[in-house]
């Protein structure tokens, strides 16, 4: 690598206060004045739980993006021996090496079958690595057969290294600000009125949902993930409100709620005094993190709380959050009432929609998938309480 070459890839992963996508899209235009016919760099993340590769983010050139895909690591022989023995993959020719499996619909997964519609011909594999975990893939892909031949993959192997530096960091960043959010929840036994299985429910029916609206809102997965990631976080501020209103069984007098609508508020400054002391300014999924504490309760009409935003002002991620966690609650049993079934809790959404409360296209993206996402209630269902003594 020239010297050029070093002092570019450093700037690339200097430039932290811009997204992934695009220090990405950056290193993507440095790749390309040494293998011009590198068309597209993607990166997939690796999802222990369920052993899945989700799309994450991208550059892509001359075709649409593939978004909001996910598909099992296992389910792939060829990609699952590659990570085993933490090789890497040339495809010469795409069409040719898939051919067989191609005229199969039931062997072709969607991603190889997007890859030749998009009019790919060949391409570069590598796992991704921190240390002896398994992050993620990257892929390398160019229009024009034979592109990568081993000189190529030897020049390209660098700006390898630095997407699975640049990927560890982010993930290692987000994952101690989540980690250390969590502990002062756990600290403050905020799981008595919201369980690990509630907060996994928000997080996963908001991922759904995204992806179901993904192409029509213009949602990245990098946005997808950061609000998945993010949501389970929206209450926090309720580590601040005293037992005796957080903990009541039923209807909470006007000075109480006066008071519980205070947990927004003091989630913000949690966030923020965690952002100062770890030094998180920087990582860009912080942003979704601010909008989903300060505007979930927020509504479409400005009745929600505590600014009143209206319409556009709501962001899309509190807008996501809002209606996952309304939609659960209604689900759910509590001591002041049952869970409300299915239909009723469809037909109360639609309400609130057409009231100009919620997003009205996000809440028909659960209502026209509504089997999907309570097969998520019941993966992520609470606890049977145990019986004292």
């Amino acid at each position: 690598m020239t010297q050029p070459d070093a002092l570019h890839l450093l700037e690339v992963g200097a430039r932290s206060h811009d997204s992934l996508s695009e220090r990405l899209a950056s290193l993507h235009a440095q790749v390309r004045r040494i293998v011009p016919a590198v068309d597209r760099i993607a990166c997939a993340l690796y999802e222990t739980d369920g052993d899945e590769l989700v799309t994450f983010v991208h550059s892509t050139l001359s075709a649409e993006p593939l978004r909001a895909y996910r598909f099992r690591l296992s389910d792939s022989q060829a990609l699952s021996d590659l990570v085993a023995r933490r090789g890497e993959r040339v495809v010469d020719d795409i069409q040719v090496e898939f051919a067989d499996v191609l005229a199969d619909p039931g062997r072709s997964h969607a991603h190889t079958r997007w890859l030749v519609d998009q009019g790919y011909r060949s391409s570069y594999t590598l796992p991704l690595f921190d240390h002896e975990r398994l992050i993620g893939m990257l892929f390398f892909d160019a229009m024009t057969p034979g592109a990568f031949s081993p000189l190529v993959c030897e020049r390209l192997r660098p700006h390898a290294n630095l997407v699975a530096l640049l990927l560890s960091q982010e993930l290692t960043t987000m994952r101690m600000l989540v980690g250390s959010i969590k502990l002062a929840q756990a600290f403050a036994n905020l799981r008595d009125i919201e369980t690990g299985s509630h907060l996994s429910r928000i997080s996963s029916y908001v991922r759904l949902m995204a992806r179901r609206l993904a192409a029509e809102r213009g949602w990245d997965d990098e946005f997808i993930e950061h609000v998945f990631l993010f949501s389970p976080l929206h209450d926090i501020g309720k580590v601040g409100v005293a037992d005796e209103i957080l903990l009541k069984p039923g209807r909470l007098e006007p000075h109480e709620w006066r008071e519980m609508t205070t947990h927004v508020a003091k989630g913000e400054q949690i966030v923020e005094e965690m952002v100062t002391t770890f030094d998180l300014e920087h990582l860009p999924g912080v942003q979704v993190l601010r909008q989903i504490v300060a505007a979930h309760h927020e509504c479409l009409d400005g009745s929600g709380y505590p600014r009143g935003l209206k319409g556009h002002e709501v962001p899309d991620a509190a807008r996501l959050v809002a209606v996952a966690d309304v939609y659960d609650a209604l689900r759910s049993e509590r001591p002041y009432k049952p869970a409300w079934p299915v239909e009723t809790t469809l037909a109360e959404l639609r309400r609130l929609a057409s009231r100009g409360r919620l997003d009205a296209g996000i809440v028909e993206a659960l209502v026209c998938d509504v089997d999907a996402f309570e097969a998520l209630r019941l993966r992520f269902h609470d606890p049977e309480p145990t019986a004292p003594g």
